[in-house]
């Protein structure tokens, strides 16, 4: 999505920031590790692959992503892309996919229609010394947070850029799916709000917890301590 290209967002431990071309070279090292090919289901791709795959979550309307980095001390009115989230200060990511939900369409007038979407979310902490931290949940409630402060335009640019899509859209819930033997993470996201759909899992080995949109912007807050600051992220 273009929504967030010029979007930065940044509490006293992380700072998020519009994934550029001038972060694949470390992403893509990043995802040479079997380990976190494993915990992200991915496929290694070469270079160019990756570049490609950078200009797609920017492009595609359907695709929502933030590079997760270490926060510049003392924090500057905006950020400088290859200054404040230069390959160095790179911690992981975290991604919103947008699917409909094809098993539901609401009438809302006589005529009209409301696509129920989806939005699925992963989570990536790749730099090692920063897992362990507790980064994870900060890293979720602050895209929660944008999700939520945000909603009205993302629906509107996934319209935009899917012919096929409703004239009417909404978000029905968010969900993550995590291998069950990853007992942090499924806690990382109970402790959130999302809930399991089911005690077993699927036939992957992988939970599916759901967090559903009937939270108001003003309850989202309350799960910070220091609300988010959004800042200009200047290329």
């Amino acid at each position: 999505m273009k929504i967030n290209e010029h979007t930065v967002l940044s509490t006293p431990r992380i700072l998020l920031v519009p994934y550029s071309s001038h972060h694949v070279p470390t992403y893509h090292t990043w995802m040479q590790d079997p380990l976190l090919q494993v915990a992200t289901a991915s496929e290694p791709l070469t270079l160019d692959e990756e570049y490609a795959m950078q200009s797609s979550w920017r492009t595609d309307a359907d695709k929502l992503t933030f590079i997760v980095c270490n926060p510049p001390l003392p924090l500057p009115q905006y950020v400088t892309a290859r200054q404040e989230d230069a390959p160095h200060d790179m911690i992981g990511d975290v991604n919103l996919f947008l699917t409909p939900d094809n098993g539901e369409v609401e009438e809302v007038g006589n005529e009209d229609e409301s696509q129920a979407l989806i939005g699925e979310i992963e989570i990536m902490i790749a730099d090692k010394k920063q897992q362990g931290r507790g980064l994870g949940r900060e890293i979720l409630l602050v895209f929660m947070w944008y999700i939520m402060h945000s909603r009205d335009s993302v629906l509107e640019e996934y319209c935009a850029g899917n012919g096929n899509a409703k004239k009417r859209v909404h978000m029905k819930y968010l969900r993550v799916k995590i291998d069950k033997d990853n007992v942090r993470s499924v806690r990382l996201f109970q402790n959130a709000g999302f809930n399991k759909v089911n005690e077993e899992p699927n036939y992957f080995g992988e939970l599916e917890l759901r967090w559903y949109f009937t939270d108001s912007t003003e309850q989202v807050d309350k799960k910070f301590s220091t609300t988010p600051i959004q800042l200009e992220y200047r290329s």
